[in-house]
């Protein structure tokens, strides 16, 4: 295989008993001839010597007489801060408190912000530092930002030797799992709707049985008047009575039955969060006529309330981006390059994991008018660009990407990953590339990556209390109550017929990470952590024209070992 890739660079590195900073590993990928470089670097290092330094390696590549093409890093042009360059310091941030609590922009000093009111007043805070809400529990994080001129790569001075411990206790010990790639097998015939609505049932209603004494439908339909019965079904429809009532229509493998929800019972404005085509489970009194079921009490899918999260046993951390959309003319590569640079400083040596949640690329004929907003017109030409701007990450990050919607894949939900063609185009940091969406365990803490476009109906269909897009961990605890990432069919959100569900969560994630609409969001429900991380694109003539204003240059960072959450701007 060739050693192109930082990560293929650390394990060569370890075959031959040594490690190297982050700077080091680098510079050996960004040559001509990584190969040489590498051997050289092995071959003048001093006997007492376990732990390459940049200085050491850049010294050796300059030297080599055979020539190992060094090439110097291009430092980023200078750009302006928004503190710079607008009269509005207080950029939005999406944290469940009023716009003028958004973090400031401004100075080098690390900001806070009250964060995200969490989703469920019963779930405990973030992080033992964060802010306290007006219920008592602890509902937000520390919002920092990098100072404005990074650390010079390979300036770790004292701490080189101790992240270069850390390092290699990271690839030799490391423990990542993805699962929930596939291999698009649906034909669009009949069978396979049939077949996606059958799997998606008996999977959710799997949840539910223990809660129930479940009846099918055809069954209650030959139950004697003023039965007691339960049932769980799909939501088939949804409308209000003349006296404003709700009545709910279920359908299970057997047939459908209306189900009358009266509007002065405490569960009835759950009603208002239901969407199409999502699993429940109803308990209720036949009629006097037995042609409708009375309901007494209604039940989703949900997560348990006693969920307890997994976490990691040692210090190590993860980053979660999304929304790069390298091609655009509005990409921000300079607060790429400040967040790449941040990696490589010893403030950053347990980040271990990159995780991206799609949107790699800007795309090409995603909306209308897109075409006058590219920075590079071709697609392939974009993901080129992307690839060298992953290079700039630290070679020992494990690297994990899924797909979104304005990615070369198919559009319809589930996404298969990345077609050979393009995974040989981002090969450079031997990331690993699975499906949108796609479970991620790492060090034993589950997470649910998921680009996230059924959020835009999530946020369209249900009340602005329940979801807007200056919360979107709102909108993300529905679809965890749901235990559904896409359940509505038919709707803004593509769903593809495949013969089985794969958008069903049927294990609870430690973590749950989403992109999509260019937010920054964050909360816990039922103790499941919410992220969605924000975009690296400023604003566009199109989100203009939506009114929409998004959150740049964000990065996310978990310790996996705490689920403390931090969060750290780069513009």
């Amino acid at each position: 295989m060739p050693l192109e890739t930082p990560a293929r660079i650390v394990r060569a590195l370890t075959d031959r008993g040594y490690n190297a900073e982050r700077e080091a590993v680098t510079l050996i990928a960004n040559q001509s001839d990584p190969v040489r470089a590498l051997e050289r670097a092995v071959e003048s290092a001093p006997d007492d010597v376990l732990v390459l330094s940049a200085e050491q390696v850049r010294e050796t590549i300059e030297n080599d007489p055979t020539g190992a093409g060094y090439t110097t890093p291009q430092e980023p042009a200078a750009e302006k801060t928004p503190a710079e360059s607008s009269p509005d310091t207080n950029p939005h941030v999406s944290s469940g408190t009023d716009s003028d609590q958004s973090p400031q922009s401004g100075g080098g000093a690390a900001d806070e912000t009250e964060g995200s009111r969490e989703a469920d007043s019963d779930d405990s805070g973030l992080t033992e530092s964060t802010a306290t809400g007006a219920d008592g529990s602890q509902t937000a994080t520390t919002v920092k930002r990098p100072d404005e001129t990074p650390p010079e790569r390979g300036q770790q001075s004292a701490q080189s030797e101790t992240a270069g411990a850390a390092s290699e206790r990271s690839v030799e010990g490391r423990d990542i799992t993805v699962s929930g790639d596939i291999a698009s097998i649906g034909t669009g015939k009949y069978s396979d709707f049939v077949s996606v609505f059958q799997d998606r049932y008996e999977k959710l209603s799997r949840q539910l049985r223990g809660r129930v004494n479940h009846r099918p439908a055809d069954t209650i339909e030959q139950m004697s008047p003023g039965s007691d019965a339960a049932l769980i079904g799909l939501v088939s429809d949804i409308r209000s009575t003349a006296s404003g009532h709700w009545l709910v229509e279920l359908e299970d493998t057997t047939g459908t039955f209306p189900c009358l929800i009266m509007k002065d019972r405490e569960f009835a404005d759950d009603v208002r969060n239901m969407l199409h085509d999502e699993c429940v489970a109803v308990e209720g009194t036949l009629a006097d006529d037995g042609g409708i079921l009375f309901v007494d009490s209604l039940h989703f899918p949900d997560i348990p309330r006693t969920h307890s999260p997994s976490t990691a046993d040692r210090p190590v951390k993860a980053a979660l981006i999304s929304d790069v959309h390298c091609g655009s003319e509005e990409f921000l590569g300079d607060a790429w390059q400040r967040f790449a640079d941040w990696l490589h400083t010893p403030e950053a040596a347990e980040v271990e994991y990159l995780l991206i949640a799609g949107d790699m690329v800007e795309g090409i004929g995603v909306y209308p008018g897109q075409d006058e907003e590219l920075d590079i017109v071709d697609i392939y030409d974009q993901y080129e660009a992307f690839s060298e701007h992953l290079k700039e990450v630290p070679g020992d990050i494990e690297i994990v990407m899924i797909p979104g919607n304005h990615d070369a894949v198919r559009l319809a939900e589930p996404q298969p990953a990345f077609d050979e063609e393009l995974r040989d185009i981002m090969s450079a940091h031997d990331a690993q590339i699975s499906a949108n969406p796609s479970t991620v365990t790492i060090e034993g803490v589950s997470v649910l990556m998921y680009h996230g476009v059924s959020l835009d109906e999530v946020i369209a269909e249900l009340p602005d209390e329940s979801a807007t897009y200056d919360r979107p961990h709102d909108a993300m605890a529905q679809l965890l109550r749901k235990r559904h990432v896409a359940p509505q069919y038919g709707g803004q959100t593509r769903v593809a017929p495949e013969p089985e569900d794969h958008l069903v969560m049927e294990e609870v994630p430690d973590i749950f990470h989403t992109g999509h609409v260019h937010k920054l969001g964050y909360g816990k429900y039922h103790n499941v952590l919410m992220v969605n991380s924000s975009c690296w694109q400023s604003q566009t003539d199109f989100q203009k024209k939506v009114n929409l204003q998004p959150d740049v240059g964000y990065a996310p960072i978990i310790d996996l070992q705490t689920l403390d959450l931090t969060i750290r701007q780069f513009v």
